[in-house]
Formats: C-alpha cells, structure tokens, sequence
C-alpha cells in the first residue's frame, strides 16, 4: 500500500466534473415544453427481467416540434414501455399505434412552469453541495497530508487555493446551467 504525498487533483477534478455531468443529466430530462429525444432518457421500464432504459428498447425520435415517437422493437415491450412512459412523472400521455408510441408534448401552463423552475433550483443545489463535498474532502486530504509531514505550509496554502479555485469554476458553471435552463422552462 502506497503512501500519498500529494493531493490527487484529478480525483477532485473528476469528482466535481461527476456532479457537473449528472447534472446536465438530470436537466435533460426536466420537459420545457419543446419535444426532445433526451427527454426520456431516465426512464427505465421492467422488461426481460430487469430495469432497461427506453433507448435499449425502441428508436426514439422527434418527427415535429411538439411530438416524441417511440418505435419499439419488440412487440411484447409496447404495453411496458407504455407504462413505463405513463409512470415518469413527466405528465406525459403517449397513444399506441401497433408498435409506435406517439407522445404529444403538451404546452406548460405557468403553474407548471414555475414548478419546474424550482425543481431546476433543486437539482442545481444538490449538484453545489456535491462539489461542496468534493472540496472538503480534497480540504481534509491536504491537512493530513501536512499534518503526517508529506507537505509544507506553503504546499498545502497552494493546494488549497487551487482546489478552491476548481469549486468556484465548477460552481460557477452549474449556476450558468440552471440560469440557461431557466431561460429555457420559461420561454413562452
């Protein structure tokens, strides 16, 4: 087992760039009134004996602005994945039509709007507190790293800043995302 004696700031670089990247995620399945294939993609359906995203199932593409179709390869999958779409709380009411699954986008009503706002809000906050995390841990490595004598005052003074530096970016840009998504919910 090896000793570290200096901080892995490509840990804490990939770590922060997770939180970034789950939440783009979670945003791209947020609707904003607009039809998109990635709206579905956190929908999982129960099919052959497991947990399948829709994309594993079917060809999912967007014929017209306000319009989703499902083409699922399996006929014994339609009913599943139905439900499955029925299911996200994404207010989404899809038609069969043999093995294509019309979905309709729905307009969203103010009320809807501002609800997804702050769900928006939510997620960009848990993705903050992720990075917060990240940092405090690279924080925590860098006093036991001086503390047990592998680095000095001014090592860890430069570390510090540099770890402090990569949450104020990575923060900096989650708040870019949550006001693009904003943006992007509350266009009329």
């Amino acid at each position: 087992m090896s000793v570290e004696t200096e901080l892995d700031v490509d840990d804490v670089t990939r770590r922060m760039s997770g939180a970034l990247n789950a939440l783009k995620s979670e945003f791209s399945g947020l609707r904003t009134g607009r039809a998109r294939a990635s709206l579905l993609d956190p929908i999982n359906v129960d099919a052959y004996g497991s947990k399948v995203p829709i994309s594993q199932l079917a060809s999912i593409s967007v014929p017209e602005p306000r319009m989703i179709t499902v083409q699922v390869w399996d006929v014994t999958q339609v009913q599943l994945v139905e439900k499955a779409i029925r299911n996200s709380n994404l207010g989404l009411n899809p038609s069969v039509d043999g093995q294509l699954l019309r979905i309709p986008i729905p307009e969203l009503n103010e009320e809807r709007r501002r609800e997804m706002v702050k769900i928006a809000a939510k997620y960009a906050e848990h993705a903050r507190v992720a990075v917060r995390n990240v940092r405090r841990d690279g924080m925590e490595q860098l006093k036991k790293l001086e503390k047990d004598g592998h680095i000095g005052e001014d090592e860890h003074k430069a570390w510090s800043v540099e770890v402090q530096q990569l949450t104020d970016t990575t923060i900096g840009e989650i708040d870019d995302l949550l006001s693009t998504k904003d943006i992007e919910i509350t266009q009329v």
